[in-house]
C-alpha cells in the first residue's frame, strides 16, 4: 500500500510494480437536481474526480445505487445509469457491473479503479513555500442546490450548476501534468477551506486571497437569505478555529461550503502558474483562478485577506 486509510488523500493507492499501481475509490450522493439522467452524471463526476485528483486515468468503475422502487419509476433507474455511464465513457473507463439495493431514499454512486504510475502521485499535502494555488471551478453549488430543491432558483441557474457539476476534473488533470506541479485535490464535501486544510497539513500555512476566489455570485443571495446546507456549518464549525481572517463578513460562509464535483486545487511553481492558469481557461475551465499562495508553517493553517 503506497496510500492506505492512514491518510487524508482523494483515494487509496496499491503499488503492482515499478510502473503501475492501483488507484481505488468509491463516493455516493443523493439527488441534487430533479433530472435523472444530470444526477447519473453528477453523481459519476463526483466519484471519477478522486481518481483524476491523484494523477491516475479510470480503468473501471460499478455502480452503487439506493433505489426507491415505490415512489420512482424505473425509467428514473435507467436514465441514472445512463448519465454516469456517459461520464465513465469519456474520461476513457468502462463500465464493468454494479449492485441495486431497495432504500427510502435514493443513493447512486461508483465504485472506482484507475491507474497511475507510482513514480508520478498527486498527494494533497506535498506542497512547497512560495507555491500558488489554483481554483478551476467556482464555489457556492451547496447553497445553490439546497436552494433548489426549496424551488428558489430558476431555469437558467438550474442549468449553470448543473454544466459546472457534469464538467469532469479529468482535462484538468491531464493538463496539471505538463507543469510544475506539486500537490492536488480536488472540492467537495469539506468546502474549499475544508480541503485547503488538508493540504496545508501540519507542515504549511496557506494565505488566501478572498477576492480572488471565483464565486457563483447567485450562491451569496441565498447564503444571506439563510439558504445554507447542515454541511456548510459543519465544516465551519470544525475548521474555523484553525482560519483566520483578515476581514471578516457573512459571505465567509462561502468558503466553508460543501460542494458536489467541485474543482481541483492545483498547487504549482510561480513560474509556471500563469501558463498552467491560461490553459485551464482555454480548455474550459474558464473561471479558473490563482487564489492562494503557500507559506512557512505558522499560528493558523489558513489566513484569508
Amino acid at each position: 500500500m503506497l496510500i492506505d486509510l492512514n491518510s487524508n488523500e482523494d483515494a487509496a493507492v496499491f503499488k503492482i510494480d515499478e510502473s503501475k499501481a492501483l488507484v481505488q475509490t468509491v463516493d455516493i450522493i443523493t439527488p441534487v437536481v430533479d433530472d435523472p439522467y444530470y444526477y447519473g452524471q453528477i453523481a459519476a463526476a463526483n466519484s471519477l474526480s478522486d481518481v483524476f485528483a491523484m494523477g491516475g486515468e479510470v480503468l473501471t468503475a460499478m455502480n452503487i445505487v439506493g433505489f426507491d422502487g415505490c415512489n420512482q419509476p424505473k425509467e428514473a433507474l435507467k436514465l441514472i445509469l445512463e448519465g454516469a455511464k456517459s461520464k465513465i465513457e469519456e474520461c476513457g473507463g468502462s463500465l464493468v457491473g454494479g449492485h441495486t439495493i431497495e432504500t427510502p431514499e435514493m443513493l447512486f454512486g461508483l465504485s472506482v479503479t484507475g491507474i497511475v504510475n507510482p513514480n508520478e502521485i498527486y498527494k494533497n499535502n506535498t506542497l512547497r513555500v512560495k507555491d500558488l494555488i489554483i481554483l478551476t471551478k467556482p464555489v457556492g453549488i451547496g447553497i445553490l442546490t439546497t436552494a433548489l430543491k426549496a424551488d428558489m432558483i430558476d431555469e437558467k441557474l438550474i442549468k449553470y450548476i448543473t454544466k459546472l457539476m457534469t464538467q469532469l476534473n479529468y482535462k484538468a488533470s491531464q493538463i496539471m501534468k505538463r507543469y510544475d506541479t506539486s500537490a492536488v485535490t480536488d472540492v467537495t464535501g469539506f468546502g474549499l477551506l475544508g480541503h485547503m486544510l488538508e493540504m496545508a497539513s501540519d507542515r504549511f500555512s496557506i494565505q488566501i486571497d478572498k477576492k480572488s476566489v471565483p464565486v457563483i455570485k447567485e450562491a451569496i443571495d441565498m447564503a444571506d437569505m439563510g439558504i445554507i446546507p447542515a454541511g456548510t456549518y459543519n465544516n465551519m464549525e470544525y475548521i474555523r478555529d484553525k482560519v483566520s481572517f483578515a476581514n471578516s463578513s457573512n459571505d465567509d460562509i462561502i468558503l466553508y461550503d460543501a460542494q458536489t464535483s467541485g474543482g481541483l486545487l492545483i498547487a504549482v511553481s510561480q513560474s509556471d502558474a500563469k501558463s498552467l492558469l491560461d490553459e485551464l481557461r482555454d480548455n474550459g475551465y474558464e473561471q479558473s483562478a490563482v487564489i492562494a499562495e503557500v507559506r512557512a508553517k505558522s499560528k493558523k493553517a489558513i489566513y484569508v485577506v
